[in-house]
């Protein structure tokens, strides 16, 4: 075997052992939202807010947010910044889509339009924030868009509960992000396994 083919092994080899050690570990971080002074704790979006030395590029795939029986389908996502995000109606009747801010900046409003059923209109999140959907058509509907600065994110179910998986060891800034309450922090230790945590948010 050449030296040119035993180098080159070599390196894939350490790669490939890299690839194993850094999987095996990733833990998950488990955990439930409690609220005070909210309805309910379902679609509160969980996030680490950071992972130093660490920058991610957007998904090349859109997400989709149809328009559909009157209401925005799923009501609220969770989207890495930068990501392209689709605006479908599937309704018979025509739709609009707008947002008067995002992350409270009213400067950052802005109103797609209206258009018919079959079909989409796209839009790139680059701010970090809430964005509160709305259809100028229809003002009994409403959504969420929550733009998060890293891919380690989940969004809470109608208990609380969420999971992040794959999360790369180290010690992060947990935080919070939801329609209408304040965000809460917490720092939480990441190995191997899953850790579990505990928030609060308030109205």
């Amino acid at each position: 075997m050449t030296m040119l083919k035993m180098t080159t092994m070599s390196i894939v080899t350490s790669m490939s052992l890299g690839l194993l050690v850094n999987s095996a570990w990733a833990g998950d971080v488990r955990g439930k939202v409690s609220v005070q002074g909210l309805r309910s704790p379902q679609d509160i979006a969980v996030y680490i807010d950071s992972v130093p030395g660490k920058t991610f590029p957007p998904p090349t795939d859109h997400i989709f947010v149809d328009q559909s029986h009157l209401a925005f389908a799923p009501h609220a996502v969770v989207v890495l910044q930068g990501t392209t995000v689709e605006f479908k109606n599937d309704d018979s009747v025509g739709h609009n889509v707008y947002w008067p801010a995002i992350n409270h900046d009213k400067k950052m409003a802005h109103n797609m339009g209206t258009w018919p059923q079959g079909l989409s209109k796209p839009f790139t999140f680059t701010t970090v924030g809430n964005v509160p959907l709305l259809c100028n058509v229809h003002p009994e509907m409403s959504g969420q868009i929550f733009v998060v600065p890293t891919p380690y994110y989940a969004i809470t179910d109608k208990e609380g509960g969420f999971t992040i998986r794959n999360v790369p060891p180290g010690q992060y800034t947990l935080k919070t992000m939801s329609d209408s309450a304040k965000p809460a922090t917490q720092t939480v230790s990441v190995g191997p396994g899953a850790v579990s945590v505990t928030l609060t948010v308030t109205k």
